[in-house]
């Protein structure tokens, strides 16, 4: 769960997609300003055979990020938690009991 909205956030900050254009971009700038040593059809496949490769790249950025991230510290406090409130639930429900027989006590004396 942790992991899916630390992604969610992820995908939402566009910071690959902006890696992506930025990528773009570059290329057609070195493109224009070298225009004289290649054709047009070298240009266009270029940037896009350059696009999807840093497409690729962002991607596997993205899944190394997440898979590198660790998020123990934040299970270990979870998990934490839930013991914290099955073992005040239990005593809870032992000083309830406790309450019920010291009445019962008082009742049969």
């Amino acid at each position: 769960m942790i992991i899916h909205e630390f992604s969610k956030k992820m995908v939402r900050s566009k910071i690959f997609d902006t890696y992506v254009a930025t990528v773009f971009f570059a290329m057609l700038v070195f493109f224009v300003l070298n225009m004289n040593s290649f054709t047009p059809l070298e240009i266009i496949f270029s940037v896009m055979i350059a696009t999807i490769a840093f497409k690729g790249i962002a991607n596997i950025m993205f899944a190394l990020t997440i898979s590198f991230v660790t998020f123990d510290k934040l299970d270990d406090a979870m998990e934490f938690e839930k013991a914290a409130g099955r073992v005040e639930t239990l005593a809870n429900e032992l000083s309830i009991k406790q309450v019920a027989l010291k009445e019962a006590k008082h009742k049969t004396n």
